[in-house]
């Protein structure tokens, strides 16, 4: 078992910049088989990738397993990961305990939590404990690929399912307000950016925007970008928390 768990480069000093480096947490090693083996086989550069200036196209590279939140600790403070796949439930030291420690050890990971469980009394201790992302191990591999270079670039990565959980109960805490200045920056969006901003609160990603609007990706990623600038927001996420604070968010249809 120990010897499996090692099998990885030696530590680095300085981090390949033109690799994403994951660390893989789970406790059964066919998961860990698994995960690898998704991520080696998917996330190899295409040729025309190959010629890319974009770091969302780096290859995804595996540099090291681990058994349990403990081993996950250690392997994250030697090798300073880009990304760590984390499992919540395992022996000893489980995800949520090692999160904040993986983050200490290692303050560039980004740490996904990659579960079998989206309850409530899951996922909001290990979004507080210092997570990017939360999604569930029922993923399609090209997904799963597609979150780990998202994570990459800093992007929160959440289930939909855990995304509408997240962001209504952050929403009941507070009434939107009626009118105010609020008002005057929702009234600068056009249909359009309303329209994509509904589909970020019910936890769609930029891709299955873009399908169901019928548009591309770069234009739905200019609306987001536009929505973010006239709303004076960070990130999705905080967008998403915004329309269902303020009514924005319509119901699945």
């Amino acid at each position: 078992m120990g010897m499996d768990l090692q099998r990885s480069k030696p530590a680095i000093d300085q981090p390949d910049p033109k690799k994403i480096r994951v660390l893989i947490v789970d406790d059964h090693a066919v998961v860990r088989q698994g995960l690898r083996t998704f991520l080696e086989l998917h996330g190899d550069l295409s040729p025309a990738d190959a010629l890319s200036d974009d770091v969302s196209a780096l290859p995804i590279e595996v540099v090291g397993e681990a058994a349990n939140g403990a081993q996950a600790v250690d392997l994250a403070g030697r090798f300073q990961p880009d990304v760590v796949l984390l499992d919540l439930v395992m022996p000893g030291m489980d995800g949520i305990q090692a999160t904040p420690r993986i983050v200490a050890c290692s303050p560039r990971s980004r740490v996904i939590i990659l579960t079998s469980f989206g309850e409530d009394d899951r996922v909001f201790p290990a979004i507080r404990a210092g997570a990017q992302g939360y999604l569930l191990k029922d993923i399609p591999p090209d997904e799963l690929v597609r979150a780990v270079r998202a994570a990459y670039l800093g992007q929160v990565q959440l289930h939909p399912d855990v995304a509408r959980k997240l962001m209504s109960a952050v929403a009941a805490k507070e009434e939107p307000p009626a009118g105010g200045p609020h008002q005057a920056a929702v009234d600068d969006l056009t249909g359009r950016e309303l329209e994509v901003l509904g589909l970020i609160a019910r936890g769609f990603n930029n891709r299955e925007i873009a399908e169901k609007m019928v548009i591309s990706e770069k234009t739905v990623k200019t609306h987001v970008s536009s929505i973010l600038g006239k709303l004076h927001l960070e990130d999705r996420t905080q967008a998403a928390i915004y329309a269902l604070r303020h009514g924005l968010a319509p119901d699945e249809a």
